[in-house]
């Protein structure tokens, strides 16, 4: 077999389905299987996703084990030459998986390959392509100078920023989103590291790679990272989880280095935590007596684009949900519309999403039109007629 694809879900059962679709026709004439680890969601994934794909094997645990372990359960039972580590909230270009494999074959000390992410605007995400969290790396970034000279090899290091994004490059540590791995690299390496829950064990498992001989590497082929719709961002306990993987990180590969190095490391950290709990608790406290926002989602305009009885769907779901909607058909011409083949202005003050008909458009199509052009207020959706649901980056309609 030349492939395992391996996606761990929690509660994210839209977006996983969405990718399972994206998965399929990636995978298509591929020697291939697909392992589902659900970590006890209480969304009923399970029931709503296992009489549609029935060549997904999943695999339903009794707790949430966190991302390394229920990895670490796939990986086990996983048959595949490679490893594909994939997020459930991701969507996949028909092109990438075969892009990467034959980059991949044609490589033979490679040990880990990513990819380039897309944000749901179509920007290419940085977190693509990092270097490892050194110290001084870890202590640039944490000062601002990664961000004030993002392309600078030393103090842009972290993200590696003088990289091209057309052309294939050594990379220190690829994403956990996307990382596929040879079954023999894992083999000498060792799966992922349980200490971590969440966070960090794609650094962790990038750097252990690295130091057994191999390379890691950027592919130029797209996916789509809805970035964290597995996560709740805005919680204590992602603040806790996040920077309490950061510290085991540091503790594992970097406790040698002495105390006047790493201390400041150390406070750094703790101090980044603090100023983000107390950020959150200033905003909870601010909503609690009245003090936000109003609800961007009612500024939200959508556009559809799509086959006649898909948009007819689609024109439903947006009258239940009093969407502010417009409508565009695919014609018998050759030319398929799209948000910037047609006139029209974006307003900066809201968001537009564009949703996309998956039985009309390809994914690889909507990831090339994007990332053609990204716009910071227009983001991508798709409208999957099977299954008759919309995703986009904030909300799901059906």
């Amino acid at each position: 077999m030349k492939l395992s694809v391996i996606i761990v879900n929690y509660n994210v059962k839209h977006y996983l389905a969405q990718c399972l679709n994206s998965v399929q026709t990636a995978i298509a004439g591929l020697n291939a299987e697909v392992i589902v680890v659900d970590n006890h969601s209480h969304d009923g994934s399970l029931d709503y996703l296992r009489g549609s794909y029935p060549w997904v094997r999943f695999v339903a645990s009794n707790h949430n084990l966190g991302f390394a372990r229920a990895n670490n359960i796939a990986i086990r039972q996983a048959k595949g030459e490679y490893i594909l580590l994939l997020n459930p909230d991701t969507v996949v270009g028909e092109n990438t998986i075969k892009t990467v494999i034959s980059f991949m074959d044609k490589t033979p000390d490679s040990g880990g390959c990513g990819v380039e992410m897309l944000q749901d605007t179509g920007q290419a995400a940085r977190e693509s392509r990092r270097g490892l969290p050194s110290p001084m790396v870890a202590f640039y970034k944490m000062m601002g100078l990664c961000a004030a000279f993002p392309h600078s090899r030393c103090f842009g290091h972290y993200y590696m920023g003088w990289l091209p994004w057309d052309k294939a490059a050594r990379i220190e540590v690829i994403s956990g989103a996307f990382c596929m791995l040879p079954h023999a690299a894992l083999d000498k390496t060792g799966l992922l590291d349980e200490d971590f829950f969440m966070y960090g064990e794609d650094i962790d498992l990038s750097y252990r790679v690295l130091k057994a001989g191999y390379t890691n590497w950027y592919v130029p082929a797209r996916i789509l990272h809805y970035k964290g719709e597995s996560t709740q961002k805005s919680s204590f306990r992602y603040v806790h989880v996040f920077y309490d993987a950061m510290l085991i990180f540091f503790r594992k590969h970097y406790s040698h280095l002495s105390g006047l190095l790493s201390l400041p490391i150390k406070m750094a950290i703790y101090a980044k935590a603090t100023a983000a709990l107390t950020t959150m608790t200033a905003n909870r406290v601010r909503k609690a007596l009245g003090f936000f926002s109003p609800n961007t989602s009612q500024q939200t305009e959508y556009h559809f684009y799509g086959h006649h009885n898909s948009l007819q769907e689609c024109r439903r779901i947006a009258d239940d949900n009093a969407l502010k909607a417009t409508f565009h058909e695919i014609g018998d011409g050759k030319e398929k519309p799209n948000h910037l083949s047609e006139e029209h202005q974006w307003p900066n003050g809201h968001l537009s999403v564009v949703v996309y008909d998956t039985s009309a458009y390809t994914y690889q199509e909507v990831l090339d039109i994007f990332a053609s052009q990204p716009q910071p207020h227009v983001a991508m959706g798709f409208y999957h007629p099977l299954k008759n649901f919309i995703v986009t980056p904030n909300d799901i309609f059906s």
